[in-house]
């Protein structure tokens, strides 16, 4: 605190210094720090009550997104460093782009942290309403984030409580819900100050009455029975395929046959598998040149399988899912979110138009997008909705009403991710997805980590990074609608909107130095 009081008058108005900058840099960190895996969320709650602070100090818009800038920039540097990895997939060719990807995504992040800043003081200037403004409008800007520029809703202020009894809250608000949970604790000190040595400690005691609620609910919401898991069995395969080596000819058949014998191991004290599922991505051929390949396989395994394979339609390329049986090839889902710069380059379709080429995915060059989400319908299994790797970052994608489906199913590719927080992040967003839908949720992943997730969002089961291995389990049951199913995110949306309505319109006290 003292270090945060000891800033000049003109820092607060211009830029701040240098220092102060590396502070924000530093807070920033401290609050990525929540995010998986290291979820360290009370370091989350101080770094944003400090940065609401420095917010609501902030004499002009200019200065107070200096602040935001600063601290957004540290956020996104070190919750999203795993950026990174996939230009070290082939370090001779691509590793130089890694340090200019980390910084353009840590600076495009930082951004929406900085816009609600400036926002803030311009259109609730005065302490402590910026403050409280900045906190609210922060939750908005972690619901655009999902849809700006095709979206991109990771490390938002709301993961850090997935693996906690307050993550329940999704089930009823969704992840701008808990969004709207963080933002609020940090943003509370700066409300009901008093003179003497602690001013902040009425609005800190409401803060962790908040988060004390919350978790409360939580745990009533955890102490629920769950309905009795599904009477089917499931099988899922975790090859542990390297990326580096994923596509050499000899590797790839060495991987091709691992998932082979991982699923056609036989248990005797299990009973057969319903249907074993293979990741993302998992043959070396295209579904067009699968020629008998589905009976075999599903014959040498003794049960239907469900993988991910890409296929081809004239020379437009997509990443799929499909189900080999006896019968053959069962239905098709082509993905349909890419990763933009990975999976596709955005307007390279615009430009072939031109008669630049080299970016289209219409002449094979990245993938083509498939219509949008569905329901798939297999036989001897309930309904199921699949996400394909990026697509279940997505809460907006899944599917409820009369076609909600009975479970999700995420097949995925995690090793573009690396080893230290990709992966762990990305987890922890299919597990919420479990908890807003109240729906279990199957994953296999490539190099891991597949897991067993069941309607509220708990591990079942998890095969770890780097081993190759599967995962027998029945199929956990789903739950009713959740209320966050039936209404979206947009009761969270609209208490953020009045949140700051309230702010701008609250009472302004004096700035004490």
């Amino acid at each position: 605190m003292a270090a945060l009081s000891a800033f000049t008058p003109s820092s607060r108005r211009g830029r701040p210094s240098w220092a102060m900058l590396a502070l924000g840099v530093g807070l920033g960190a401290m609050a990525a720090l929540g995010q998986a895996p290291w979820d360290l969320w009370p370091l989350t709650l101080l770094a944003l009550a400090l940065l609401c602070r420095q917010v609501a100090r902030a004499e002009t818009p200019r200065a107070a997104a200096w602040h935001a800038f600063a601290a957004g920039l540290g956020h996104f540097a070190l919750a999203m460093a795993w950026i990174v990895e996939p230009f070290l997939v082939e370090p001779e060719t691509y590793g130089w782009m890694a340090p200019f990807a980390l910084v353009l995504t840590a600076a495009g992040g930082a951004l929406f942290w900085t816009v609600p800043a400036w926002l803030a003081v311009r259109l609730a200037p005065g302490f402590p309403r910026q403050g409280l403004g900045f906190a609210a409008l922060m939750v908005l800007s972690d619901w655009m984030r999902g849809w700006i520029f095709t979206g991109l809703p990771w490390a938002l202020a709301g993961h850090v409580w997935i693996d906690t009894p307050a993550g329940q809250v999704a089930a009823t608000l969704g992840a701008i819900g808990l969004s709207g949970l963080t933002m609020l604790a940090a943003a509370l000190p700066l409300c009901f100050r008093r003179p003497g040595r602690f001013p902040a400690l009425p609005g800190t005691v409401l803060a962790a009455l908040v988060v004390a609620t919350a978790w409360s609910a939580g745990l009533a919401r955890l102490a629920q029975p769950l309905p009795p898991d599904t009477g089917l069995r499931l099988r899922l395969i975790q090859p542990d395929a390297t990326q580096a080596l994923k596509w050499d000819p000899w590797w790839s058949e060495v991987f091709f046959r691992r998932l082979l014998d991982l699923s056609a191991i036989r248990d005797p004290d299990l009973p057969p598998p319903d249907a074993v599922i293979w990741p993302e991505t998992a043959v070396n051929f295209l579904l067009e040149q699968s020629g008998t390949a589905p009976q075999d396989i599903a014959a040498y395994v003794g049960a239907p399988v469900v993988l991910g394979i890409q296929r081809v339609e004239g020379s437009r390329y997509f990443n799929s899912l499909t189900e080999f049986s006896a019968e053959g090839i069962g239905p098709v889902y082509d993905k349909f979110h890419l990763v933009p710069f990975g999976e596709y380059t955005p307007w390279g379709d615009m430009m072939a138009q031109f008669g630049i080429r080299a970016f289209a995915a219409q002449h094979g060059f990245g993938y083509s997008a498939g219509p949008g989400p569905q329901v798939m319908r297999l036989p001897g299994l309930p309904p199921m909705q699949p996400l394909i790797c990026y697509e279940a970052v997505f809460s907006h994608h899944l599917i409820a009403g009369e076609n909600r489906p009975g479970w999700l199913l995420q097949v995925t590719n995690d090793a573009w991710f690396g080893q230290l927080s990709g992966p762990w992040q990305h987890l922890a967003q299919a597990r919420l997805r479990a908890i807003e839908s109240g729906l279990p949720l199957m994953r296999a992943a490539n190099t891991g980590v597949s897991a067993v997730i069941d309607a509220r969002g708990a591990l079942r089961a998890t095969l770890g990074l780097n081993r190759a291995g599967r995962i027998d389990t029945a199929l956990p049951a789903a739950l009713p609608p959740t209320p966050w199913s039936r209404l979206g995110d947009w009761p969270a949306v609209a208490m953020a909107l009045a949140a700051f309505l309230l702010a701008a319109l609250g009472p302004r006290r004096k700035l004490r130095s």
